[in-house]
């Protein structure tokens, strides 16, 4: 069979090259698109069983976040797209008012569909769910570092509590005993929570056993959300259906053995200590927001042009969370991190405009930020340097590149090296 089967949106561009990754590893092509492409979507018929819209919209007002999810949906639907996912953090990252839950809640009246689940596990990384809890390795979310996340705080760790004030309908839980008993089980406990009334649904899953379960029980709802491991069995169960087909095939990869960058502005604690380790024995700059704010952007833009080709410079703004906080008080939360952001779009152009074709981004917001400024529209999937986060290769200024996009949390503590020497 042929065309979209599977139309997914992403709410940060790191998220969506973590879907890619996971879904690309089934066989199935996978097609990435930056933000919602600028062509009629009927015009030609999709060469991708899967197309993913990464959008940078997970801080933005809910509203507006609603509208271009929306918009997404749209264009994917008029692709030939039946089924959808709508990816988040697996850290369930989001604000008190969303968007995790008012984007659901419109893609399901959209849709006109009933019901809902929501599964942000990642066993391969970590991230689990246990009687509606989200934990982080061994430790509840709130007691993680990202409880100083200087966006997205999350000082609670029941998921349930964090999405009841964000969706309208009633929120139920199918817990660890049920899931542990099978898809089936899992049915059941989906299709008794629908007849009391419950829309959002939270499932427990601690283990990727869990994760085929629900998948199972699930994968023919018209709308699925979650982190990017619930998505990985979907191709194997769509093919089953009849709705695919699967093809054995490598990942995608080109020659693109060019002089690097690595750009960080993530500040989770996985990433201070990568960018620690990286920074013992390769140039790197810091980026303070206080002094971008005071002299620009000179200073940061001479010294990379100082930096010679044969090496892989790092420009970051990742801080402890005692200086984040001292940049935020004075500058306030958004300006400082939009100051960051601007300044590594800026300075990945600078990069590329001086020969630099390998880029290593860590952060969503940094991901989202840089791709556009390199006015990126499509990224193909390659193979993967760590769970979630593959090379991907794509046109920026007439030159193909290539690009790493790096969850905050993701990877060893030496992914830079790793990323890099994987693709020399």
């Amino acid at each position: 069979m042929s065309g979209t089967v599977l139309g997914c949106i992403a709410d940060d561009f790191t998220g969506a090259t973590d879907l890619a990754a996971l879904l690309a590893r089934s066989g199935v092509r996978v097609k990435l698109h930056i933000n919602v492409p600028d062509i009629d979507p009927g015009a030609t018929d999709s060469d991708a069983a899967i197309e993913i819209i990464a959008l940078k919209c997970r801080t933005i007002d809910p509203n507006l976040a609603v509208e271009q999810c929306l918009n997404a949906f749209d264009w994917l639907k008029a692709r030939g797209a039946k089924h959808f996912y709508w990816k988040y953090c697996s850290t369930f990252d989001s604000t008190a008012e969303g968007n995790i839950g008012p984007v659901a809640d419109a893609l399901l009246t959209r849709l006109n569909a009933e019901q809902t689940l929501y599964c942000p596990a990642f066993p391969e990384n970590g991230r689990s769910i246990f009687m509606g809890n989200l934990f982080v390795g061994q430790i509840p979310l709130s007691e993680s570092p990202m409880r100083d996340h200087p966006l997205t705080p999350m000082r609670d760790s029941n998921l349930m509590r964090l999405l009841e004030p964000q969706v309208k309908g009633n929120v139920g839980l199918v817990d660890r005993l049920t899931v542990a008993r099978g898809s089936d089980a899992i049915k059941n406990q989906l299709q008794q929570l629908l007849s009391d009334g419950v829309s959002h649904t939270i499932v427990d899953a601690v283990a990727d056993d869990d994760l085929y379960a629900i998948a199972e029980a699930s994968y023919q709802l018209p709308l699925l959300t979650g982190g990017s491991a619930l998505a990985m069995p979907l191709p194997a169960l769509y093919a089953k259906a009849g709705w695919l087909s699967i093809t054995d095939t490598s990942p995608h990869k080109e020659s693109v053995d060019a002089p690097a960058i690595v750009l960080s502005g993530s500040c989770s604690d996985m990433t201070r200590q990568q960018v620690a380790h990286y920074l013992t024995s390769n140039p790197g700059f810091r980026l303070d927001p206080i002094k971008l704010a005071g002299g620009g952007l000179d200073e940061a833009k001479n010294w990379l042009l100082e930096q010679t080709l044969d090496t892989a410079p790092m420009l970051y703004a990742t801080a402890e969370p005692e200086a984040v906080a001292d940049a935020q008080e004075k500058l306030g939360t958004q300006q400082a991190g939009e100051l960051v952001e601007n300044a590594l779009a800026q300075l990945a152009v600078t990069a590329r405009n001086q020969g630099r074709r390998r880029f290593v981004v860590a952060g969503g917001e940094s991901s989202g930020a840089v791709t556009q400024s390199l006015a990126v529209s499509q990224l193909d999937i390659g193979a993967e340097i760590s769970p979630g986060v593959p090379w991907t290769y794509c046109s920026s200024d007439d030159s193909r590149i290539a690009l790493s996009l790096k969850s905050g949390n993701f990877g060893a503590v030496t992914f830079f090296d790793d990323a890099l020497s994987s693709l020399a």
